[in-house]
């Protein structure tokens, strides 16, 4: 069973995440919360595997109870809820551990893939969002790095590529021609030889080196 943290102010958004995620055999709510200092204190009472964690929210941000969760030794995974109206909020949820972001218009199923993607360790990087991400935040990332680490590979890099348009460990192996655990090794370089936490910091470092470019993913769906 799959322990999923509800962590936003609205009553109504939690209601409908709560109705979901219960209804799968796999899946239960074991914590709801309105405030971000709250559920930190909460969760050191009631694990969870998984927080859905608001960005705004009274007393203590998503932000930094991101933050102070994410340091914890038995860490829950984080997926930050958004609506992309404070961009350099998300960005920043991102960088203090977060193991991905959501619409919080996602539709039910890809909700619950979601939840499903994270505890199994892996990050949530669809290609809408983060198409959509990138367009607000791209100008946020700062000045690009000098260069690639000498060490990455040009089939890493291929693979980097691919991570930051949103692909799958399977899509990309398809498109590849590959198998899918060669993908999973090459993911795992990528991510050791870049210095990035998980897929997320993955794919924001190919753009703060100008790997790829926000407008590149802009064009379709």
């Amino acid at each position: 069973m799959i322990r999923v943290a509800l962590v936003d102010d609205q009553q109504l958004v939690r209601a409908g995440f709560r109705m979901v995620i219960d209804s799968q055999p796999d899946l239960e709510v074991v914590l709801e919360s309105s405030d971000g200092a709250a559920a930190v204190s909460a969760l050191a009472c009631t694990p969870a595997d998984v927080v859905l964690m608001d960005v705004q929210m009274p007393h203590m941000d998503g932000i930094e109870a991101t933050r102070r969760l994410t340091a914890r030794d038995d860490s829950p995974k984080v997926v930050v809820l958004t609506t992309f109206e404070n961009d350099e909020y998300v960005l920043s949820a991102i960088s203090a551990g977060a193991s991905g972001f959501l619409l919080k218009d996602v539709p039910p199923e890809q909700l619950l893939d979601a939840i499903r993607t994270v505890y199994r360790g892996d990050a949530v990087i669809e290609a809408r969002s983060t198409r959509k991400l990138l367009q607000h935040v791209g100008p946020m990332l700062g000045v690009a790095l000098p260069s690639l680490p000498e060490d990455l590979t040009p089939r890493e890099i291929e693979v980097l590529v691919e991570m930051a348009h949103g692909l799958s460990n399977t899509e990309i192996a398809a498109k590849l021609v590959v198998s899918e655990a060669t993908v999973k090794t090459h993911v795992g370089r990528v991510l050791s030889k870049t210095g990035s936490r998980d897929r997320v910091q993955a794919v924001l470092y190919a753009f703060q080196v100008g790997l790829v470019r926000p407008q590149d993913l802009l064009g379709s769906d």
